[in-house]
């Protein structure tokens, strides 16, 4: 009698998500159905939605469907006739919003490959047929269980395994010495004798375990009590061999395994390492810096820009030369060349000359021959302007934020854009977002990435939920680089000084950040 009025009181029957054939992705039912009734309740789904004028739920005599397209996609919540139709729409649209929290493209591939994480976040939403009182960002923090007492645990038993393993480098030591001081006395030692097969066993035992543990460095002593024969005790690549293994073990524990310093530098420079670029004998660097502050209401409270040109020339017969500059600068960089530079030349032909022309550049050495500064609070200058727009709603906040590229000359590289988040509220939810985003929970941050911002892709935004304040969200700072300057100052060609033959030279140009925030 219990489980008949507990039925009757059920209201939302299943949810899931279906192609618009009516084929059945992930489905998830909330009352005691067979699969072959939610297959044909879903299937007859479509020639139903074709027949109807509601654009968001469709009746027949026994079940409501309530739909929302999802792109090729329909989420497709299955109740009873005599539910609460606005809650059933509210219901909708949260189940609408958690497919992308785990699902960056909504096709059936991917939402097939996320099918258990959709399942375990419509789990949170309903239970015994009702809508559970919980949003986007508690859904996401059950779905994770993320558990303190599991830290501990896992604390303590790598400390465990510490002690474990010194524990057993410490016997290992003692059984080696034990061996040694054995083979020193020789067989011949009537103390030696008097241990008989245990003696025996000792010797043998501390042979196995130095095989699998690291052994005792050994001590470098005169080659007249140097034992005679082999130890099978000092095997070359033990050692290696030994530490492989327990990284190997580890690592299919699932402990995330920490490189050792020498380890970590051949890491990393075998990713730091590039295959080599063509450089010429005579070679340019074209460096800029920037360093910039807004305010959150968008106005530029100070930009300055340092510039530089470096000259590097590594052949004695290349020294005696002439660099011309392009100089297409309409923003007001303020230049200033090398004292050993003729500055009067420079001014009227934009050359690059020593004021003694028969002196040579320095060789092998880099030559800082002209500089510039920018320094401006005109906003219209500013490269890449940022809008963060945090506003507070019941749940918490929201925020939207937008960038918009205003120097179109310009291509920026590597794009990240950083926004802290309040600290102990979880992971904020991400809706709306145009390239990627990862959540630092250490660092309480919010990083996202754009790999590329040019003309074709000059504007862009992100939109997350989270609890907290408006203030919480700034400074927003950014980071990127760009192969193209800001000044528009380059080199154009070198020559040389007498006969004005050209010379062949490599240059390279960067634009990098300094500073970039907005406070």
């Amino acid at each position: 009698m219990f489980l008949t009025s507990l039925k009757s009181l059920q209201v939302l029957l299943a949810a899931a998500v279906c192609t618009k054939a009516g084929k059945a992705i992930v489905s998830r039912q909330f009352v005691e159905m067979t699969r072959t009734r939610v297959e044909g309740l879903l299937a007859a789904f479509p020639k139903l939605m074709n027949t109807g004028k509601q654009h968001t739920f469709v009746e027949t005599e026994s079940v409501r469907y309530v739909y929302q397209p999802l792109e090729k996609l329909y989420m497709v919540l299955i109740t009873t006739k005599n539910s609460n139709i606005l809650e059933d729409l509210e219901t909708l649209r949260l189940f609408s919003r958690v497919i992308p929290e785990y699902c960056r493209v909504l096709e059936e591939s991917e939402i097939s490959e996320h099918c258990f994480d959709i399942i375990f976040a419509f789990d949170e939403i309903v239970a015994l047929g009702y809508r559970e009182n919980v949003n986007l960002a508690q859904i996401r923090t059950f779905t994770e269980m993320d558990s303190h007492e599991e830290k501990v645990f896992r604390a303590v038993r790598e400390t465990q395994e510490r002690e474990a393993k010194a524990e057993m480098k410490r016997k290992a030591k003692e059984l080696q010495r034990a061996r040694q001081d054995a083979e020193r006395a020789g067989k011949k030692s009537p103390g030696f004798g008097g241990f008989g097969s245990s003696g025996m066993s000792s010797v043998t035992s501390a042979t196995i375990i130095t095989d699998t543990i690291e052994p005792e460095k050994p001590k470098v002593t005169p080659a007249s009590v140097r034992p005679s024969g082999s130890s099978k005790a000092l095997k070359l690549g033990v050692k290696g061999k030994e530490v492989d293994n327990f990284v190997d073990k580890l690592k299919s524990e699932g402990e995330n395994i920490i490189i050792s310093s020498a380890g970590r530098k051949a890491s990393e420079a075998s990713k730091v390492l590039q295959p080599p670029v063509n450089i010429e004998s005579v070679h340019l660097r074209v460096e800029e810096k920037i360093s910039l502050t807004c305010g959150r209401d968008g106005g530029l409270q100070n930009m300055e820009v340092l510039g530089m040109i470096t000259l590097k020339v590594t052949d004695e017969k290349n020294g005696r030369i002439s660099i011309l500059i392009n100089n297409n600068d309409k923003k007001g960089a303020q230049l200033q060349t090398h004292p050993h530079v003729d500055k009067k030349l420079f001014t009227n032909e934009s050359l690059i000359v020593l004021k003694n022309q028969d002196k040579s550049f320095p060789l092998n050495s880099d030559l800082g021959v002209l500089k510039w500064r920018l320094q401006s609070t005109d906003e219209s200058l500013i490269p890449l302007t940022i809008n963060c727009w945090p506003s507070e709603s019941g749940s918490g906040c929201d925020v939207n934020i937008e960038y918009e590229l205003q120097d179109e000359g310009l291509e920026l590289n590597d794009v990240v854009i950083t926004i802290p988040l309040p600290s102990g509220v979880g992971a904020p939810v991400v809706g709306d977002l145009d390239g990627q985003y990862s959540h630092d929970s250490r660092k309480n941050i919010l990083e996202w990435s754009l790999p590329v911002i040019d003309e074709k892709n000059k504007s862009g935004s992100l939109e997350f939920s989270i609890d907290g304040k408006p203030n919480d969200f700034f400074p927003v700072h950014v980071s990127f680089v760009s192969k193209r300057n800001f000044c528009d100052i380059q080199v154009a060609k070198v020559t040389y000084i007498e006969g004005g033959s050209p010379v062949r030279f490599s240059s390279e140009t960067s634009f990098v950040v300094d500073k970039y925030e907005i406070l």
